[in-house]
């Protein structure tokens, strides 16, 4: 039995004693990919979203994340803004849930 387990062990340390080379070019391109393929258009949609945000003001109609389309009424404090439904209807929703900023006259198109 220890003969057959020797030469398994002789046998293993010939294969680990391979160039490493390509696979670390490999993980390098590997990481290259996921960069430009994943992260860096997450991180443009994230700041292009933050800017979105940040420029709310009173009067804009605006969609959010649930798609509820309303105009904005009141800007409560820096993280909660309150949304005109329609006439008498109010809510307050905070900024994250914000998708986009639409055109003026988009809710009166829509009625």
């Amino acid at each position: 039995m220890r003969v057959f387990f020797s030469n398994i062990s002789a046998s293993m340390d010939y294969t680990n004693q391979s160039n490493s080379y390509p696979i670390f070019f490999m993980l390098f391109i590997f990481i290259l990919v996921f960069y430009f393929l994943i992260l860096r258009p997450q991180q443009k949609r994230s700041k292009e979203h933050k800017h979105i945000v940040e420029s709310i003001s009173k009067g804009e109609e605006i969609l959010t994340t649930s798609g509820l389309i309303g105009q904005v009424v009141k800007i409560n404090s820096e993280d909660y803004i309150t949304l005109s439904l329609n006439s008498s209807t109010e809510v307050i929703i905070k900024r994250d849930f914000i998708s986009n900023i639409l055109p003026k006259g988009t809710i009166d198109g829509l009625k």
